[in-house]
């Protein structure tokens, strides 16, 4: 039997049970992902961050602190006379087939058709490909053949 909680649950969570929503609380505003993003790129200071994305200096600032007090980025000493730079920490890393799903959505759904865009390719200049889940079967997954299976919280 599951023992019962003895913390009530944390109220700036969205939907505390959520996965989906607590991840959203976390990187859910677009800015907090385009920083993901160009950090998965090779951006590593304040300067590369908003040449790239555009963002307010202030939303930057306030995006990068997030991101480093939730562990998604970590803040080190750059070289003398330079600003601090950030890094992708292994938490930050595993967004890596999150904001692949998106970029593929996003060439599917998002372009006319022939409309040019960006790609992804790999270390050999070869276009990434598309994910698609699979479940232990073989089986491929999808919103039709999945369903979530509810916790019980106890209070």
């Amino acid at each position: 039997m599951p023992r019962p909680s003895t913390t009530a649950p944390n109220p700036a969570w969205t939907d505390p049970d959520c996965p989906v929503a607590r991840t959203l609380d976390l990187v859910g505003d677009r800015w907090s992902l385009l920083v993901i993003r160009d950090a998965m790129d090779g951006a590593r200071s304040f300067t590369e961050f908003q040449r790239r994305t555009g963002i307010a200096r202030n939303i930057l600032s306030d995006r990068l602190r997030k991101l480093s007090a939730h562990g998604l980025l970590a803040r080190r000493t750059a070289p003398p006379g330079r600003r601090p730079e950030y890094v992708l920490t292994d938490s930050g890393r595993d967004l890596f087939p999150v904001l692949l799903a998106l970029r593929q959505w996003g060439e599917r759904h998002a372009f006319d058709p022939g409309e040019p865009h960006s790609t992804l390719v790999d270390e050999h200049g070869i276009r990434v490909p598309d994910i698609t889940p699979i479940g232990t079967d073989g089986t491929r997954l999808d919103a039709d053949s999945t369903h979530v299976r509810k916790t019980g919280r106890t209070v």
